[in-house]
């Protein structure tokens, strides 16, 4: 009699160890087989929130007279109010700041003045200060005559 117990004793083992190795198996398979939270990569260095901060800019008037002013008008995204905007004009392929700064207000908006010496048609942009110019708006074109 001991030898049937020892047998239907030693079954029950060896099952229930098999089924645990079944089910932990599976659920590590689960686990491998999912995607894993991975960080998501950011534009740029300063904030988190860089890989969705955007500008948009607006030139009014587009066509101006040497030493004359522009205002730059747009909006922001994923940049805190009070953060530091500089214009910056295109010259010889490199982005050059102009002295015309500005801070993002209430409501994720900005307004810049910015005075253009050089003539002809100049590409301007709005950078963040903060983020080393990682983070700007589309180019807008100014006449300047």
């Amino acid at each position: 009699m001991t030898s049937v117990l020892r047998h239907n004793y030693g079954r029950a083992l060896g099952a229930g160890a098999l089924s645990a190795a079944l089910l932990s198996g599976g659920t590590a398979g689960a686990f491998a087989a999912s995607p894993s939270p991975s960080p998501t990569p950011t534009k740029t260095m300063a904030s988190p929130t860089a890989g969705m901060a955007s500008i948009t800019a607006t030139a009014r008037p587009t066509s101006v007279k040497h030493g004359h002013t522009v205002l730059l008008t747009g909006r922001t995204k994923g940049l805190k109010v009070g953060s530091p905007l500089i214009v910056q004009q295109e010259t010889n392929g490199k982005w050059v700041p102009l002295k015309a700064t500005g801070k993002v207000k209430t409501g994720s908006s900005y307004a810049i003045t910015a005075k253009l010496t050089k003539t002809g048609s100049q590409k301007l942009r709005v950078a963040s200060a903060t983020m080393a110019g990682k983070v700007h708006s589309p180019t807008v074109t100014v006449k300047v005559s």
